[in-house]
């Protein structure tokens, strides 16, 4: 793809099973937002979860250095992303469909954060229609020990163990200092993505899956953050899978996981076409 634009991949499923799932509604279009480091041929088995339920996807991972440096360093790289993935829609004209997100980890939460806060701001789109959206092992704040981890995984035993414990020294500090210690003063210039959907939380229903046994993301962090948002009316939902690590209920528990993914997209579009049908009678009656 040319330079400007941001790698992911589309697909769009064959007119009978939409039409099989979907009955005379326009079928869900599903962004899976990958976590860092995540390979896309891993993020395709989550999209097939969704292709075979016949929906289009859209998957996408944002590059590591835009995650791990560009966020830390309060430079938000990510809020073109989210424009450039926004912009997607209408270029494949199905901008008209319901859409759905299903995000991974800090990683694609990070990038939802923009992406909330351009549906919510940006008369451009104001039209679009979100109806849900599953958030996979996030999200966490502050746990410089769980960032470690994540960045050690993700770049992977491959690499120079001297540049390694650079990084990840270099990293711990930036991160200790910009995001814990001068946070109370550097919240005011770049809210991290935790605080920010927490403060001003989507309406659209969410469903939180994580795990107790997770090393990365602390299940306590999620479990606040639920409550949180609970107070401010969000229609919420969760599941512990309690023994699956970080971004592994799938690959632990493959057919829970895709049941509760599934079962949600269906009660968010039930959702959507008795909100449709409210729309037309009240046309209707004018």
């Amino acid at each position: 793809m040319a330079a400007d634009k941001i790698d992911y991949n589309i697909v769009f499923p064959d007119a009978g099973t939409s039409e099989r799932h979907w009955q005379r509604t326009k079928e869900p279009v599903v962004i899976l937002l990958g976590w860092a480091g995540c390979k896309d041929k891993l993020l395709s088995k989550y999209s097939s979860i969704y292709n075979k339920q016949g929906c289009v996807t859209i998957r996408y991972t944002a590059p590591l250095k835009t995650v791990f440096i560009s966020e830390s360093f309060g430079y938000k790289e990510l809020r073109s992303t989210a424009l450039r993935l926004l912009e997607i829609l209408y270029g494949y004209e199905v901008e008209n469909c319901p859409i759905f997100f299903h995000l991974f980890s800090n990683g694609g939460f990070m990038l939802y954060r923009y992406i909330i806060d351009m549906l919510h701001n940006d008369k451009q789109f104001s039209s679009l229609c979100v109806v849900g959206a599953v958030v996979d092992s996030a999200p966490g704040s502050g746990n410089v020990l769980g960032a470690l981890r994540a960045l050690t995984a993700t770049l992977g035993p491959n690499i120079s163990p001297v540049l390694k414990y650079v990084l990840l020294a270099l990293f711990a500090v930036t991160v200790f200092l910009l995001r814990i210690v001068l946070y109370p003063l550097t919240k005011f210039i770049h809210k991290n993505h935790y605080d920010a959907v927490r403060d001003k939380p989507p309406v659209w229903p969410h469903l939180y899956l994580y795990s107790r046994a997770d090393q990365i993301i602390r299940h306590s962090d999620i479990e606040f953050f639920i409550e949180e948002v609970k107070k401010k009316n969000v229609p919420v939902d969760s599941y512990d899978f309690i023994s699956s690590p970080h971004v592994g209920h799938f690959r632990d528990f493959p057919e829970q996981y895709t049941l509760k993914c599934r079962c949600f997209l269906v009660a968010c579009m039930e959702g959507f076409k008795m909100a449709e049908t409210k729309k037309r009678q009240h046309v209707e009656s004018q």
